[in-house]
């Protein structure tokens, strides 16, 4: 074989070498829990991607659940210093603070209790990979609370068996160094149709509901949030108002949020820091909270 051939063959082995390496995609990342207390669970790479800048807000400023805000801060407590806690499903009003609750929790009992706590979170759309990430974390020296904001399921969604079985389900059953916390708008994570729908066509409809329904049976707790009242809403907006050192009288401070919430269409933890927002920066204040 001359020179020519093996360059050439050389070159065809070096091609295909690469192509090989593409298919097989990059190398699984390290992981690093001495990075951050916050992670963001990439499955492509089987990567923990540290949040070094996480946004929250402090305990102190989330107002109006204070009932709701003590039965988590203590179930979370309870398992981070290895005591027996039970998963949580923070359901109902929209932007009544459920997945600010979670991170403002998890950093007051790092801070407060010097606590190697990790918060994962894993995004509703890689609920499927949740296997795969618990086979990583389950032999991490830290406990770790795997987060999900925002979770449901549509028609047709099979991810949430992926889901029961990460929370109690298969022969390892879920890892003792880990519990999952879920925010939904929703009680039961399915939509009352859809739910419907397996009811009107299974062979037997009581047990097509009850396989759906079992999905939040695997919560040990559920927190209802509720739309807020007037007065909550306002206690809010003092809080945030003094928080952040904003100086308006407090009866145009209350006016004009109130009028703010009116535009809004309601009232709510979320549209209370909106309002705040736009004050601080008609007045040049930072709200920067991390």
């Amino acid at each position: 074989m001359d020179d020519q051939s093996v360059k050439a063959l050389l070159a065809e082995v070096k091609r295909l070498t690469e192509a090989v390496e593409r298919l097989a995609g990059p190398p699984p990342a390290v992981n690093d829990w001495e990075a951050a207390d916050c992670f963001v669970w990439s499955p492509a790479r089987l990567h923990l991607q540290p949040v070094k800048r996480p946004n929250r807000v402090e305990l102190g400023l989330i107002r109006g659940v204070d009932h709701v805000r003590d039965i988590l801060h203590e179930n979370t407590l309870r398992f981070a210093e290895g005591f027996p806690a039970n998963n949580v499903l923070l359901w109902g009003a929209r932007g009544m603070g459920k997945s600010s609750l979670v991170k403002a929790v998890h950093a007051d009992i790092v801070k407060t209790n010097g606590i190697a706590l990790k918060l994962v979170e894993v995004h509703r759309e890689d609920i499927a990979t949740l296997p795969g990430l618990l086979d990583i974390i389950k032999d991490a020296p830290h406990r770790i609370v795997v987060f999900c904001d925002d979770l449901s399921f549509d028609h047709d969604d099979t991810a949430y068996k992926s889901l029961k079985a990460a929370l109690d389900g298969g022969v390892e059953g879920r890892p003792d160094n880990v519990l999952f916390y879920a925010t939904s708008n929703r009680r039961h994570l399915l939509p009352r149709h859809m739910m419907e729908n397996e009811q009107s066509t299974a062979i037997n409809p009581s047990e097509a509901v009850e396989e759906k329904v079992s999905l939040s049976d695997r919560f040990g707790l559920w927190l209802g949030f509720h739309k807020c009242s007037q007065d909550d809403y306002l206690t809010m907006i003092d809080g945030y108002a003094a928080h952040f050192s904003l100086p308006l009288p407090r009866e145009q401070l209350h006016h004009e949020a109130l009028e703010w919430a009116t535009t809004r269409g309601g009232r709510s933890g979320r549209v209370a820091w909106q309002y705040i927002q736009d004050l601080a920066g008609r007045l040049r204040i930072s709200t920067d909270r991390r």
